[in-house]
C-alpha cells in the first residue's frame, strides 16, 4: 500500500501536466490475447508465461533477454505489491513503447509480496527506459483498478480473458 500511495503521491503533483491526453489500461494491454489464465505454480513460471504472452503478440524479439530484464529487476525487490496482485517490469531501449500484458492465476503464487499475500493477478509491463513520465501514469492508472476492491473480486471470479477484457477496457 506504501508503494501505491507513493506513486499517487507523485502522479497528484505533476497532474497538471499529464491532464492533456487521457490514458487507458486498455491502450497499452494487448487485447483479450494478452491475457491469460496461469498453471504456473512458481513465479519464475508465471513471468515465463507472460513473456511467451509479449512474443506470441509480437512484442517481442529475444525471448531470452526479456525474461533475463524481468529476473534482474525481481532480483532487486519484489514486485509483489500486496492485495494479490504483482507488477513485473523491464524498461530498457529495445522497447520503443509501452505494452502490458495480464495473468491471472486462481490459487495464487508464492511472491515475497509487501503484505505476504499469494499473488493472483500479475500485470506485466515493458517499455522504454528514457519514459519515466509515462510509465509513472501508467502505474497511477493501474492503482486505480488495484485498489478498486470490487473490480479485483470481479476479476478473480472471471472465467474468461474475454470477461477480464471487458472489466478492463474502459480504465
Amino acid at each position: 500500500m506504501v508503494i501505491l500511495d507513493r506513486i499517487n503521491h507523485v502522479i497528484k503533483k505533476n497532474t497538471r501536466k499529464w491532464l492533456k491526453k487521457p490514458m487507458h489500461i486498455s491502450d497499452y494491454l494487448l487485447g483479450i490475447d494478452g491475457i491469460t489464465f496461469l498453471d504456473a505454480t512458481t513465479r519464475e513460471d508465471a513471468l515465463s508465461c507472460l513473456v511467451d504472452l509479449f512474443v506470441k503478440n509480437g512484442k517481442v524479439e529475444s525471448r531470452s533477454f526479456l525474461y533475463e530484464a524481468i529476473l534482474k529487476r525481481e532480483k532487486i525487490a519484489s514486485t509483489g505489491i500486496g492485495m494479490n496482485v504483482a507488477i513485473p517490469h523491464a524498461k530498457t531501449p529495445l522497447y520503443p513503447e509501452f505494452s502490458m500484458v495480464l495473468g491471472m492465476q486462481k490459487q495464487g503464487i508464492a511472491w515475497d509480496s509487501l503484505d505476504g499475500s499469494l499473488v493472483k493477478i500479475i500485470f506485466m509491463i515493458i517499455g522504454p527506459d528514457n519514459r519515466q513520465t509515462e510509465c509513472l501514469r501508467l502505474l497511477s492508472k493501474l492503482t486505480e483498478v488495484i485498489k478498486n476492491e470490487e473490480l479485483r473480486t470481479q476479476m478473480f471470479h472471471a472465467d474468461s480473458s474475454a470477461s477480464i477484457w471487458r472489466l478492463l477496457k474502459d480504465y
